[in-house]
């Protein structure tokens, strides 16, 4: 398959084009590559009859291309990948549950938005849960820290101007009082913001300094500060889990998620969906009540997934998405010469990141496939396996987890 790379101003300009053996640096960030059938940049294979969009190839035979896949989600895949090469930190971000997706979408078109305008939030009227592992270390801020250690580290700062509004949290240190705190610090007109920010950013400084116990989440507040001056994003942060994950290991972000990616090269899979609700960092728009109404304001530690053994040579990242799993495979760690069967009865995306991967189907024909590509495999294509010296990763629907 090629697929396509879409360039944002967050993105790296040496991940991505490394991985596709182009020259390094790029011309213009590369912050995704989008490997499936989203109508927005669908990948294009090279069929019989030429180079096809995966999109026109599904539709033509969804039935060969899908499988039972179709029943449950239609003709369209219902999984999109990605590669996500963050040099800067992306938006706050959560996305709806699919009740609220639907509605929310039904609204919009009720209401005759532009389906391209800056002001809508729901592109389609899908849910978009979504899983991230790390290629690289990885950063990010993930889901609201518990209470308990939130007032901690907020009182630390000995800020007058902010300890007015965190009473809200340390007098009900619970879902609650972070909903409060939470809202209080995004509607935040700027005449009041600035001078709040100002000294919490300066008790940050003075607290790294020190060698605070938090000073990774200060710091953190004090990069994110230098990037969006003057957005409450930078406050909300000090909320938020600071999470680094290691190559291999996962996060799961399901509905309501307020997350934000910091920095790192990850692997991305999540339902083909463009929906997304923003919460700061960015200088787009932020839609306050449907953003409350969206987020999830459970408290604690957010679990990093390991990946769970699933037979000689695979590993797969267990989830509660029904529309995609992703397997990480590594063939000689099963053997020199082993063989990893891919037999699957939905459809299934295969990207190499590292070496050469060698697909073979029943028939002894076999596709190269060297770093940085992809190939397609239809749910009627059966017998199909992988083998040679690489670290390759296998997306596919979750519906037989």
């Amino acid at each position: 398959m090629t697929n396509r790379v879409r360039a944002y101003a967050w993105g790296s300009r040496t991940a991505i084009a490394e991985l596709l053996g182009e020259p390094v640096p790029s011309v213009h960030p590369q912050a995704e590559l989008w490997i499936g059938a989203h109508p927005g940049d669908p990948s294009v294979i090279d069929s019989d009859n030429g180079p096809i969009s995966l999109v026109e190839h599904i539709s033509a035979d969804s039935a060969t291309a899908l499988g039972g896949v179709a029943a449950e989600f239609g003709d369209r895949l219902p999984f999109l990948l990605k590669v996500l090469a963050a040099a800067e930190p992306l938006s706050l971000q959560a996305h709806p549950s699919a009740t609220q997706a639907k509605s929310g979408f039904a609204q919009e078109e009720a209401a005759g938005v532009e389906i391209n305008s800056p002001m809508r939030n729901y592109k389609d009227a899908s849910h978009k849960p979504e899983l991230i592992c790390a290629l690289t270390e990885f950063h990010a801020l993930c889901g609201f820290r518990d209470p308990a250690t939130s007032v901690r580290l907020l009182q630390e700062l000995a800020s007058p101007e902010f300890d007015r509004y965190l009473t809200l949290l340390a007098g009900q240190p619970d879902e609650q009082g972070t909903r409060a705190l939470f809202s209080s610090i995004i509607t935040m007109p700027p005449a009041a913001l600035m001078p709040v920010l100002d000294s919490v950013l300066a008790a940050c400084v003075e607290r790294v300094r020190a060698g605070s116990e938090y000073s990774v989440e200060y710091r953190t507040a004090l990069e994110l500060g230098e990037r969006y001056p003057g957005d409450p994003g930078v406050l909300a942060s000090l909320l938020m889990n600071r999470v680094t994950l290691q190559p291999g290991q996962a996060l799961y972000l399901g509905a309501g998620n307020l997350h934000a990616y910091l920095s790192g090269t990850g692997i991305e899979i999540m339902a083909n969906s463009d929906n997304v609700l923003r919460g700061g960092l960015t200088p787009k728009h932020v839609d306050v009540p449907e953003l409350m109404r969206v987020l999830d304001f459970a408290v604690g530690d957010v679990p990093v997934i390991d990946p769970v053994p699933a037979g000689p040579g695979r590993w797969c990242y267990p989830t509660p998405a029904a529309e995609f799993e992703l397997c990480r495979l590594e063939p000689t760690t099963a053997g020199p010469d082993a063989a990893i069967p891919l037999d699957h009865p939905g459809p299934r995306v295969l990207l190499v990141v590292q070496g050469t991967a060698t697909l073979t189907d029943p028939g002894g024909d076999t596709l190269q496939v060297p770093r940085g590509r992809s190939a397609w495999i239809g749910a009627a294509e059966s017998g199909v396996s992988v083998s040679g010296e690489c670290l390759a990763f296998l997306a596919t629907d979750g519906l037989t987890n």
